[in-house]
């Protein structure tokens, strides 16, 4: 068997039957169709391990030449957490009296959303995705490659992890975010991407009744 090369190691594949492949498959989607954004959360505390574990699984997402464009602030600070909140408040107060257009307010009436954020304080946790478009090293800019579509990827691997741990999130963009920036006192050459609340969902919690598209309206097989 030929040696790896310098710099690389073996792959250690999974390998599953057919059956296998296809059941998991299935259970898998099956699983991941559960997955609900959610507005209203419990108090009930996550453990910091919990939240590390998530963080780490979002890591391993592909990026570009493995520059790893992102960090992920992870807040359970009670002043910080409210701080945001004002911030956010204020933001979102400015869309929903006229930087929205009609059209925008018209589809988010099925969700009963306005300018109050309560889930930004009662979640235990948030979880400020930030997007690192360049480094700073020996004193030069050094640009990262395809920051956005990484920073993607790695997000929708949190969301994985987070359903995975039997919790819920919101995926909420107070835009403009640049406050976050400031209020947590991030480097300039990280830019808020999203805003994620984690935690368990409130008593009696209801979300919209809403289905997805079908596999015929998403997906196109040549």
């Amino acid at each position: 068997m030929a040696d790896t090369k310098d710099g690389f190691i073996r792959l250690e594949p999974l390998r599953f039957s057919e059956e296998e492949t296809l059941s998991r498959s299935k259970e898998f989607y099956e699983f991941m169709d559960k997955r609900r954004s959610l507005r209203v959360f419990s108090d009930k505390p996550v453990p910091k391990e919990v939240i590390e574990n998530i963080i780490k699984t979002a890591s391993t997402a592909p990026s570009g030449a493995h520059q790893q464009p992102w960090t992920f602030c992870a807040v359970s600070s009670a002043d910080i957490k409210s701080k945001i909140r004002e911030a956010a408040e204020k933001e979102e107060y400015e869309n929903y009296h006229g930087r929205m257009s009609e059209r925008w307010l018209k589809d988010l009436e099925p969700f009963g959303t306005d300018h109050i954020k309560p889930f930004l304080e009662i979640a235990p946790w948030l979880i400020i995705v930030m997007k690192r478009s360049y480094e700073i090293v020996d004193g030069e800019k050094k640009n990262n490659y395809y920051a956005t579509e990484s920073v993607g990827l790695a997000t929708g691997f949190l969301l994985a992890a987070i359903h995975n741990a039997g919790l819920v999130a919101l995926t909420h963009t107070p835009s403009p975010m640049n406050f976050l920036a400031k209020v947590l006192e991030r480097p300039e050459n990280e830019k808020p991407f999203l805003l994620i609340p984690v935690g368990h969902p409130a008593a009696n919690a209801q979300v919209p009744k809403l289905e997805r598209k079908t596999l015929e309206e998403v997906a196109v097989f040549y």
